[in-house]
């Protein structure tokens, strides 16, 4: 973190320059990312308790893939062309890609027990929490875990691929999902101090100061998503 662009914008903010400071920028952008996880509730909960989301996996042809196609679409689009998009555009895409989410969460409510899908989720808010104010206090420059931290999502997209064709891999689950919740809380910290970053660089840009708002909630969201998903397969209890 260069602490001389943080004063710099601390003493322009001061001077009226500025509309907003550091730790107000930091509390939008985990706003959004609540706000995101909130839609993602709300869509699982009513696509289990009304049966859409399993009447249109068992009756639409590939429907998990069309799913997974537009999810991949969403963030590809965000992540490219973040500067070029408008402000209420990166914000649908946003709460489009929660929505998406969340039919695919709605699914678990049959796998796994109520309890322990509550259990979890009150785990991961911990965790996460917990590295969050870590990145967000620390004075380390967390960027050089960066080579780390991308290596390991290359190792768990390898070695997921490879688990599907290989039933030896299904033998290392509970390791694999270890080295996801590592890798994930290692990124909630990285994500998170990259938000100040994002402050220095776009504070006399007000729109482009809250796209990257949003795109760090995107980030910040598929941490919090990720680990959750890491630590259901780690301690989740499905249903008998």
């Amino acid at each position: 973190m260069d602490y001389n662009d943080f004063y710099q914008n601390e003493r322009r903010r001061e001077q009226g320059q500025l509309t907003e400071s550091l730790p107000s920028y930091t509390a939008k952008t985990f706003l959004w990312m609540f706000l995101g996880l909130l839609t993602t509730f709300g869509v699982a909960v009513g696509g289990y308790v009304s049966g859409l989301t399993i009447y249109a996996f068992l009756s639409i042809p590939a429907f998990h893939m069309i799913v997974l196609v537009a999810e991949l679409a969403v963030v590809l689009v965000l992540s490219a062309r973040i500067h070029k998009l408008s402000v209420p555009m990166a914000t649908v895409l946003f709460f489009a890609y929660a929505a998406l989410t969340g039919v695919v969460f709605s699914t678990l409510f049959w796998i796994f027990d109520l309890s322990s899908l509550v259990l979890v989720f009150a785990v991961t808010a911990l965790y996460f929490g917990a590295l969050s104010l870590f990145g967000y206090f620390t004075k380390t420059d967390l960027t050089r875990l960066r080579p780390i931290l991308m290596g390991g999502l290359i190792f768990l997209v390898l070695f997921g691929l490879l688990s599907l064709f290989f039933p030896i891999f299904s033998g290392l689950e509970r390791i694999y999902c270890l080295a996801g919740i590592a890798i994930f809380l290692g990124l909630t910290a990285y994500d998170t101090q990259r938000i100040r970053d994002y402050y220095f660089a776009y504070a006399h840009d007000g729109q482009m100061a809250q796209k990257a708002s949003i795109f760090s909630a995107l980030q910040l969201y598929l941490d919090f998503i990720n680990l959750f998903l890491y630590l259901l397969r780690f301690m989740g209890k499905g249903k008998r």
